[in-house]
């Protein structure tokens, strides 16, 4: 399969990896050049679950590819979306299939702007990464990637794209209801992303905490509430006893989060506790938590010189 990264970090440059290493025709597309100068000097070093090696790929700014996909996987920051969907319009065919894994929620709305319906896969993944420098990256995780094409009627090509990653090695897995693992993913990023970023910590850190389970109760209601407007039905014990598990599991890792700040990038807080706080005040709810995260990451933000 002929597959563009568009947005190629940490777990763009993973996933670009494992998909070349399988056979795949992988191109990477980034904005920041000495990432780009890297990787075309000297090969994409990743380390995958503590393996490291180096390979040879294909990258370049959007406007310098010319070839068109069969597939584009979407890993831009959430804020960066839209930005990336009007700088790859010209490598997509009228059959291009455009994956989006990013954080966040809203994200299907804004990607069906500019392509149509049937071309759409949203997914979720919990593997995990980190820039270590420009063309070097480590990517962690054996949980799944669940995709599910926006038209029901697009199953078939929507499958084509679970077995090329579940033979890459990424358990690429068909959802039956991706609305549904999107908010249990965002409930991930609003409560360990947003903690660990504030607190400064790791996710064993935070796990390990006193106050932890009073913080993943209210944080955790306010993401149900919201989402069961939107027919997303999120069971708060069960949610929260994911979460714990999840965490279980990736131990001493800093989220993408807290390497934003560290590195004095803006933050997806907007798209994830802010989007929940917003929502709940439009439709009547309470989301104290969610908004006094959002103000807090904002306010550090500021205190960090981040311009939004």
């Amino acid at each position: 399969m002929k597959i563009a990264i568009a947005g190629s970090g940490a777990l763009g440059c993973g996933f670009g990896y494992m998909m070349q290493k399988n056979g795949n025709d992988v191109t990477l597309m980034d904005f920041w050049e000495d990432h780009i100068h890297a990787i075309k000097e000297n090969g994409l070093t990743v380390t995958v679950n503590g393996e490291e090696d180096t390979i040879v790929i294909p990258i370049g700014k959007p406007s310098e590819i010319k070839e068109t996909f069969d597939a584009v996987f979407i890993f831009t920051k959430s804020m960066g979306l839209r930005h990336m969907l009007e700088e790859i319009k010209h490598v997509l065919t009228e059959d291009t299939k455009v994956i989006c894994l990013l954080n966040g929620l809203g994200h299907a709305k804004t990607i069906s702007e500019y392509i149509p319906e049937k071309n759409i896969i949203m997914g979720t993944t919990v593997w995990t990464g980190g820039l270590d420098a420009p063309g070097k990256t480590h990517f962690m995780g054996q949980g799944p990637v669940e995709v599910q094409n926006a038209d029901a009627n697009e199953k078939e090509g929507t499958l084509q794209v679970v077995k090329m990653m579940a033979d890459s090695g990424l358990n690429g897995v068909y959802s039956q209801d991706v609305h549904f693992t999107t908010w249990r993913k965002a409930c991930v990023n609003g409560t360990m992303n947003a903690l660990c970023s504030l607190l400064d910590c790791n996710i064993k850190e935070l796990f390990e905490t006193s106050e932890i389970d009073g913080l993943l109760e209210g944080i955790v209601k306010e993401f149900s509430l919201v989402a069961e407007t939107e027919g997303a039905h999120l069971d708060v014990e069960e949610t929260i006893g994911y979460l714990k598990a999840t965490a279980e599991k990736v131990g001493a890792h800093y989220p993408s989060m807290h390497q934003d700040l560290k590195n004095r990038r803006l933050t997806e807080i907007d798209f994830l506790n802010g989007t929940v706080a917003k929502e709940a005040q439009e439709k009547g709810l309470e989301a104290p938590y969610s908004k006094l995260i959002t103000q807090l990451v904002h306010a550090k933000e500021d205190i960090l010189g981040i311009k939004r």
